[in-house]
């Protein structure tokens, strides 16, 4: 851990023993975290919103402009070296689930916070015209001595022929979020007692400009120690990186894709969240726009298992490439 994460560490753990309400980021890698108290948050930097609680100003409304939205897809043989990598590392026994992300290029009419504006999802977080989160994943919950957890793995096309039912006895998305579920528990063991899966992959439908998506989530919880509040920072980032977006054993996952994926993640997978002074919520920075250069990045991924194929797992990266609103 460097200096800067143990610094947030630290203010996390006091404003919790406070009471003090606060908004946190933590990139991915761990090397640009940020905490503002709420009462310092400049809506002109830094707007959120995570289920339902904002800092948006009133009276702000989204523009009726008709939207123009285009992706430029990584090469499919760029994407195979890299798929075959991981792959390599699944078959020896390495790991059993990898999260395989890539940066898309894309172009847009939108600003970034004019996404933010029209974006309808969970949690939302428009930082500064740098990037744009419009994500369906919690990550965790903090309230009442209890943590909450909601890994979510497993996509399809919600047009397709019975789509519910088809996700539900994929093998390979069953496999893919068994692992994730494994992990999580695994990790909210570290700082908590009597953790339970309370909900076992139960399907969401996520909205996009293209069409709709199905997701499968799940639902984790413990108990945490008396005391908790005063150690919010240290209970979250023990659970870092976030254990959906890396793979299980989370380590050797997270080694194997700095070998493949072929670029740093920054923000993206990272995670944000608010502390209202009783209950801290956060969410998992997927579904993510970036600001690069003079163009846009759109980075997305997938799990990938042994049973995972390389057009399948390519087709969903495009298929999550996509604005949350039509």
């Amino acid at each position: 851990m460097n200096k800067e994460t143990r610094q947030c560490v630290r203010q996390m753990n006091a404003m919790g023993r406070e009471g003090r309400p606060f908004l946190f980021l933590i990139d991915y890698e761990m090397e640009q975290p940020l905490v503002v108290p709420l009462d310092e948050l400049d809506p002109k930097q830094i707007l959120y919103e995570i289920e339902g609680k904002s800092n948006l100003p009133p009276m702000v409304f989204p523009s009726k402009e008709q939207v123009v939205f285009e992706c430029r897809p990584p090469a499919f043989d760029d994407y195979q070296i890299r798929f075959d990598g991981v792959m390599a590392h699944l078959k020896k026994g390495e790991s059993c689930l990898i999260n395989l992300t890539q940066p898309v290029e894309v172009h847009t009419n939108l600003s970034l916070y004019e996404i933010f504006l029209r974006s309808k999802a969970r949690i939302k977080l428009w930082f500064d015209e740098r990037f744009v989160v419009f994500s369906p994943e919690p990550f965790v919950c903090i309230e009442a001595g209890k943590i909450h957890t909601f890994p979510m793995k497993g996509t399809l096309d919600a047009t397709l022929p019975d789509a519910t039912t088809r996700l539900l006895n994929d093998s390979k998305e069953l496999a893919e979020h068994h692992s994730s579920v494994e992990l999580l528990s695994h990790d909210l063991r570290k700082v908590a007692k009597n953790v339970r899966t309370e909900r076992f992959r139960y399907v969401e439908t996520i909205e996009t400009l293209r069409g709709s998506l199905l997701q499968t989530s799940s639902h984790i919880s413990g108990t945490l120690r008396a005391g908790y509040v005063g150690r919010l920072g240290s209970a979250v980032v023990a659970l870092l990186p976030a254990g959906s977006i890396a793979g299980a054993p989370k380590a050797a996952s997270v080694e194997i894709i700095r070998r493949w994926e072929g670029y740093r993640r920054g923000y993206y997978t990272g995670i944000f969240g608010r502390f209202d002074g009783q209950k801290l919520e956060s969410g998992v920075m997927i579904r993510f726009i970036e600001k690069q250069n003079d163009g846009l990045v759109f980075k997305a991924g997938g799990g990938i298992t042994v049973n995972s194929t390389v057009q399948r797992e390519y087709n969903e990266l495009l298929a999550k490439v996509a604005l949350p609103f039509r």
